[in-house]
């Protein structure tokens, strides 16, 4: 593709415009391989099935942006589960081996536990099932669980940065408690939504004293905690430099108390560098995209809640694949439009944060975290 199109984007309204993906001339069946021009394959497919949520998190939702007359999409704009389906049997054919549904908070999404039974019943390129998985706030996760492990789903991620209920309560802004969350984790646990991965986004002054209670916490669980440097997502979210605890800072206070070792990643790609506790009681991890990008190997793609392709975390533009999915045309046409895109890739913003000049262009551009999913 040579064109690209800066979208706009208005709080009120909401709308990313984004351009419709071209579909080529000549159609070639998937290969299951499929690289961009960087090499990176596509692998991870990220899927946001809402836009709401009921946290107020100060660094993705902040109250004074996502106020009571903020408009979320109506719900015949949002991708229905046999759209989504269908994507995500698209994708799969390019070599996609792990969709993780997010939001927003997914859980809020009505009926989601249909949609992770039917992606459950997709198999990768190999005939293996796919690594379905949920990130999530935790708040309905223990009313949901064991209906979500019935219909497929393999594990969950869950949010929470804070051990100490008066920080948490703070930086959800909506005055949730952390015993409700940890009682979501534990039931999701009983029910075999295993490993989970709690996630904890650090910032500097607001909850870092909190980095190892949580390690304490969770220590011996089987709960692998992975602590998540705070990132300039979006442009609402007020982020600053001087806010961002270095994941090295992380380990090193970690260790402090809890001996770490290093260990190897589980693929090619993951965001998070392994650590586990000498004595063997686990493992945690980080998340470096600040101070240690990983755009080098990055094989993750985002689809929006109403349906456009994002090629990073941090864009400032889209694909409307929705016009695709229902425009009536076939797999194979869409197929094709997606590989055009996945190979003009080029994105790989986390390397040049560090450019005053590129942090500029972009700050107002960048689409929201709780549009495009974490």
């Amino acid at each position: 593709m040579t064109e690209s199109v800066i979208p706009i984007f208005d709080l009120r309204e909401h709308r990313y415009h984004s351009m419709t993906p071209a579909i080529p001339a000549s159609l070639e069946h998937p290969t299951g391989l499929l690289g961009d021009r960087r090499g990176r394959p596509l692998h991870d497919l990220r899927i946001s099935v809402t836009d709401r949520c009921n946290f107020r998190c100060v660094y993705c939702m902040p109250k004074e942006v996502f106020d009571k007359d903020y408009r979320f999409l109506p719900h015949a704009e949002l991708l229905s589960f046999e759209e989504i389906e269908r994507a995500a049997r698209i994708f799969v054919s390019h070599g996609v081996e792990k969709i993780r549904l997010t939001g927003g908070e997914p859980l809020l999404r009505k009926n989601i536990e249909k949609l992770v039974e039917m992606l459950a019943r997709i198999d990768t390129v190999s005939g293996r099932p796919l690594d379905l998985t949920l990130t999530t706030n935790a708040s309905l996760l223990a009313r949901k669980a064991r209906a979500l492990r019935d219909a497929g789903l393999s594990r969950v991620s869950v949010s929470l940065d804070a051990i100490d209920d008066a920080t948490f309560r703070r930086m959800n802004d909506v005055d949730f408690a952390v015993a409700d969350v940890l009682h979501g984790i534990e039931t999701a646990q009983a029910v075999g939504l295993a490993p989970i991965k709690v996630n904890m986004v650090v910032k500097r002054g607001t909850n870092d004293r909190e980095i190892v209670p949580m390690a304490r916490h969770f220590r011996g669980s089987g709960i692998i905690v992975r602590f998540i440097e705070f990132m300039d997502v979006g442009a609402s979210n007020h982020w600053r430099m001087d806010e961002v605890l270095p994941s090295a800072d992380v380990i090193a206070r970690i260790n402090e108390t809890f001996a770490l070792e290093p260990i190897g990643a589980n693929y090619a790609g993951e965001t998070a560098q392994r650590w586990r506790y000498r004595d063997g009681a686990g493992e945690i991890g980080v998340i470096s995209s600040v101070t240690q990008a990983f755009c080098g190997d990055c094989s993750r793609i985002r689809l929006s809640t109403e349906g456009r392709l994002y090629l990073c975390l941090f864009a400032t533009e889209g694909y409307d694949l929705r016009a695709l999915l229902r425009g009536g045309h076939s797999d194979l046409e869409i197929a094709n439009a997606i590989a055009s895109v996945w190979r003009g890739r080029t994105d790989n913003y986390s390397e040049q944060r560090g450019n005053a000049d590129v942090r500029a262009a972009r700050a107002a551009k960048k689409i929201e975290m709780s549009y495009i999913g974490g």
